[in-house]
């Protein structure tokens, strides 16, 4: 249906009479499709129809980006009241991700004070021992080895585990369930449903224990402050839990993977790297911005009043979808902004979103991020990618980019 409502020439060329289907086209690897660099120049909030969903407006440029994640004027909550444009079959309220002050506030506050600074930097030793095991691990299982399955993937899961207080050795039973929240093609609307369920149900298991047996761990703090001072409900704990345990493994994982194949693809800024190793936070941050680790759109806002985004008057009630790939590539902000450039000093990516709902996990993602690459690279001088970059696969049907596998010699 969405294809006999719009109509969209070879060249580009648009009916403005009608909404553009959007995504424009399939995710191909980590490519940024160029459609954005001419929106963002010649229409940048165009209006789109999403595979499900109302009609909504389509955010392109960093400016914008900033004020509709930033401005209070721009309601995440109002969505339930709505058919939410989206990518994926079922909308996704949960929690925190679909809250507004002062239910936000809340939840946002509890997590500040059990998810601190120290908290996370408390963690850089048990951060690198891990990255340290897991090379060791791949050196003795010998060559190729596999830097998803082999590092990416236990490396994150371990972290965020032994961070939340989820045994990882119930990985292979959960983790199948975590892609019920970034899935777009590759599930049913009967399986995203299930798979949430038994994630809430099991992490609703650890908060019971947690409550009973409490351990030196954020799950048994957030019970804790929510039981003594913020009055969570079992509900909004277990959903918490479960976001944060989807952000920390999946998400996490998938950006480090996506960023040591960024590096392999340039050699010779990877070489700078690897003989400036003070460049390496830069770098990190470089990653965030160039890694389209979201494929297209992030969660709809919807305006409270009429407000204007580059010349569209975008009404109240009416809806807007942030492109953060479009804005982290706008060259009204970053100074040649289709080239991987590490030792790039202005760099305010969205990588980490904006506003109240940016990621409240940065500081950890970032320690991670570094040790690992630093690990890998220090440990392996000599690693490089075992098979050509056109025979990668990656994953289908998903909100979030990410290789299956890479293949890896040294």
């Amino acid at each position: 249906m969405n294809d006999v409502m719009h109509e969209v020439t070879h060249d580009g060329a648009h009916d403005a009479r009608a909404p553009r289907a959007y995504p424009f086209s399939e995710a191909v690897a980590l490519d940024v499709d160029p459609l954005y660099a001419k929106l963002r120049d010649e229409e940048p909030v165009p209006r789109v129809s999403c595979p499900y969903g109302e009609d909504a407006w389509l955010v392109t440029r960093h400016a914008d980006m900033k004020t509709i994640l930033g401005d209070p004027r721009f309601s995440r909550a109002a969505a339930a009241a709505h058919d939410e444009s989206r990518l994926t079959p079922l909308p996704i309220h949960t929690s925190i991700l679909g809250m507004d002050p002062p239910d936000h506030t809340r939840l946002r506050r509890l997590l500040s004070r059990v998810f601190t600074m120290r908290r996370v930097e408390l963690l850089r030793p048990r951060v690198e021992r891990e990255a340290h095991r897991l090379v060791d691990a791949i050196v003795a299982d010998g060559m190729p080895g596999d830097l998803m399955e082999g590092f990416a993937v236990p490396f994150a899961g371990t972290v965020i585990c032994d961070l939340l207080g989820v045994p990882f050795e119930d990985r292979e039973q959960f983790r199948g369930w975590l892609d019920a929240f970034s899935a777009t093609t590759v599930m049913t609307e009967e399986e995203i449903e299930r798979d949430t369920e038994l994630l809430y149900d099991y992490i609703g298991r650890l908060v019971a224990r947690r409550r009973a047996r409490p351990e030196d761990d954020l799950l048994s703090a957030m019970v804790k402050a929510s039981d003594e001072e913020e009055r969570l409900s079992e509900k909004e704990l277990t959903e918490l839990a479960s976001v944060l345990l989807i952000a920390g493994h999946e998400t996490v994982s998938s950006q480090l993977i996506d960023s040591l194949h960024v590096l392999f693809c340039h050699p010779r800024e990877l070489a700078e790297l690897l003989r400036r190793p003070e460049l390496m936070p830069r770098a990190v941050e470089e990653l965030l911005r160039y890694v389209p680790l979201i494929s297209h759109v992030t969660f709809a806002r919807y305006a409270t009043e009429d407000i204007e985004l580059s010349g569209t008057l975008v009404r109240a009630g009416e809806s807007v979808l942030p492109a953060i790939p479009s804005a982290n590539r706008d060259e009204a902000v970053f100074t040649d902004p289709e080239r991987f450039d590490p030792t790039r000093e202005h760099n305010p990516h969205l990588g980490f979103g904006y506003g109240i709902h940016r990621c409240l996990g940065a500081p950890l993602a970032r320690l991670e991020l570094q040790v690992a690459i630093d690990t890998l690279f220090t440990r392996l001088p000599e690693l490089r990618r075992a098979v050509p970059e056109e025979s990668l696969q990656w994953k289908d049907g998903m909100q979030v980019r990410s290789l299956l596998r890479l293949p890896v010699l040294w």
